[in-house]
């Protein structure tokens, strides 16, 4: 029966409004069209928001983001990109600084061991006069002319974005580009402002990002140019580049080239780039790949949304009609159905109905029983006690004795009702416990006859038994509980010899039919009723009319019906039909009881 206050089980999660929202639409007609554009999308934010606190939906998408996430990373960190870039840069300032230094080499420097003469200027000399003038001091004494140098330096240098730099022999800066600038600009920060704490901490991240096993930059004096390994060994002839990194994290690609003239080393060349040059291309690069990065992180939380949807969802339905079904015994809850989907899911909606199934069936056979067991009990203790509360009012010895008989065969029918009870109601936990094994059904049957003959339990009704088969060493065999299947066939040879006529005979005959085995015990006894072919197998159910009211307690068949369904068998009754009568009218000439047992 489905319970009313909770919503449909076909209905999402997010489909159940709030009562005040269903009062309003129910009441106002008007106001309810109006909310109907915005209907799905309160419903879609209820459902997602649900969703987004689900445990499962949570992990979904955080181990998908986490895999996205580690490949972004290492792509931002470990990019081939950056490295092959500082590759071509220090390449493309080595043959930059090549062309310069020959430019240099070829126009700018002056020959310190070559005098020219001009004999017109000789001929214009007076007296006193000396040959050559102060300004040509600087030319004949440096190797390099900052002044030819400049306009050179100047015409190559601006459309590259670059910094050269240009040494003496000893080591001394003679011309910086920085100095050819026409307007020098040096942002400078006030004296009391300091980095924050934010920027410090992201250019601390970026220097460590940045700089790995690179060298640290720094800016040495203009008489320390010897302290460049590049500059050093462009001075020995050697051309060499380098890559450093600033304390802001900035990349710098510096190459350095001799200054040749004549095969002489009249200084050297310093290209270096900008602090931002490279890492504006490389944050450019990274923010590419962050914006894809981003565009695939959407796309995969939506798909993990969709994922965890038909998991979670389906989980969170099934696990509360679980919890549901625990708190509502008496109100029969139906798990969702999911079984269509060819999924764990549909196996898990399958298992869970058919155990809440079973449970049900379970619960209502205990309830059942437990009646039965009531109103049986209930019947002698009735007796029982009238019979006590009678004795004391006995007259004579003869009352007396009767009331004590009433009273011990009460007693005996409560005895027995308690142990085939306790037998019943421990038959089930029993066979789950236990572990099935092969039985021999052969050796059974003949162990089980054999006891028959011997006891006869009161009754002088003897038991044959016959194994139908191509040969005598046909093995008749089956998957269960021997002591159980033994008190099957126990109960159906002493329930025959009860209704068996004194000196007749009990037939058990055991057969293979197909795929199973068939075991039939057959009596000359009175029969069966028709209407009762079913009902024997009820539980306290009696029909012995040649017996005394209270001799048997009616569970045998019960119990019986039990065990054999329980090692998925079949127990069923029929009458043998016997010759007809004078009136021509079919006779019952016993009954018969048959059990099919699946084979091995």
């Amino acid at each position: 029966m489905l319970d009313r206050t909770q919503p449909d089980e076909n209905q999402n999660a997010g489909d159940v409004a709030p009562d005040g929202v269903l009062e309003h639409v129910a009441d106002d007609k008007p106001a309810a069209q109006g909310w109907r554009p915005l209907s799905w999308l309160t419903r879609a934010g209820q459902y997602f928001f649900a969703l987004s606190f689900s445990s499962l939906t949570r992990r979904i998408v955080s181990l998908n983001l986490a895999g996205l996430v580690a490949l972004v990373a290492s792509i931002l960190y470990l990019s081939q990109f950056r490295a092959g870039l500082i590759d071509a840069r220090a390449q493309s300032l080595l043959v930059q600084a090549e062309i310069i230094a020959g430019a240099i080499g070829a126009s700018a420097t002056v020959q310190t061991n070559a005098i020219t003469v001009d004999p017109d200027r000789l001929l214009d000399l007076k007296l006193g006069d000396s040959y050559g003038e102060s300004d040509d001091y600087s030319a004949l004494n440096f190797p390099i002319s900052p002044e030819r140098v400049a306009p050179v330096l100047r015409t190559l240098i601006s459309p590259t974005k670059t910094r050269a730099r240009i040494f003496d022999p000893n080591g001394t800066v003679l011309l910086d580009s920085r100095d050819l600038e026409n307007v020098l600009i040096f942002p400078l920060p006030p004296p009391s402002q300091k980095p924050g704490v934010i920027e410090r901490g992201l250019t601390s991240i970026r220097l460590w990002i940045n700089r790995g096993d690179l060298p640290l930059y720094r800016e040495l004096g203009r008489e320390n140019g010897n302290g460049y390994a590049e500059v050093s060994d462009a001075l020995q002839g050697q051309k060499r580049s380098m890559v450093r990194v600033n304390s802001r994290g900035e990349v710098i690609v510096s190459v350095a080239v001799p200054v040749l003239r004549s095969r002489a080393i009249h200084g050297a060349l310093m290209l270096s780039t900008q602090g931002d040059d490279i890492d504006q291309m490389v944050t450019a690069e990274r923010l590419a790949i962050l914006k894809v990065g981003g565009v695939a992180a959407a796309v995969m939380i939506m798909l993990s949304l969709l994922l965890a949807s038909t998991i979670a969802g389906p989980v969170r339905r099934l696990a509360d009609s679980a919890e549901r079904v625990r708190r509502r015994i008496k109100a029969r809850i139906e798990i969702p159905d999911f079984t269509r989907r060819r999924d764990e899911i549909g196996h898990l909606s399958g298992a869970l109905r058919d155990m809440t199934s079973a449970l049900y069936s379970r619960i209502e056979a205990i309830e059942m029983f437990a009646a039965d067991v009531a109103h049986e009990l209930k019947n002698p203790l009735t007796s029982l006690r009238s019979a006590v509360e009678t004795l004391p009012l006995a007259r004579n010895e003869t009352s007396r004795a009767r009331l004590l008989e009433v009273i011990e065969h009460d007693v005996k029918r409560l005895d027995r009702l308690i142990s085939d009870i306790s037998d019943a109601s421990r038959l089930d936990a029993e066979l789950q416990r236990q572990d099935a094994v092969r039985v021999d059904l052969r050796r059974l049957l003949t162990t089980l006859v054999s006891v028959a003959n011997e006891t006869k339990l009161g009754h002088d009704v003897a038991v044959e038994t016959r194994f139908e088969g191509r040969g005598a060493n046909d093995t008749f065999s089956v998957t269960g509980h021997d002591s159980r299947l033994g008190q099957v066939v126990s109960n159906l040879l002493s329930n025959a010899q009860s209704f068996s006529e004194p000196g007749s005979k009990v037939r058990l005959t055991c057969r293979r039919v197909r795929s199973e085995i068939e075991i039939v015990v057959d009596d000359d006894g009175p029969g069966i009723r028709d209407d009762a072919l079913e009902r024997i197998f009820e539980r306290f159910y009696t029909d012995r009319p040649h017996q005394g009211f209270g001799q048997n307690s009616g569970l045998g068949l019960s119990i019986s019906k039990q065990i054999v369904d329980a090692h998925g068998g079949r127990i069923w009754a029929e009458n043998r039909p016997g010759p007809a009568d004078e009136d021509g009218a079919p006779t019952v000439a016993g009954a018969r009881f048959m059990v099919r047992l699946p084979a091995l």
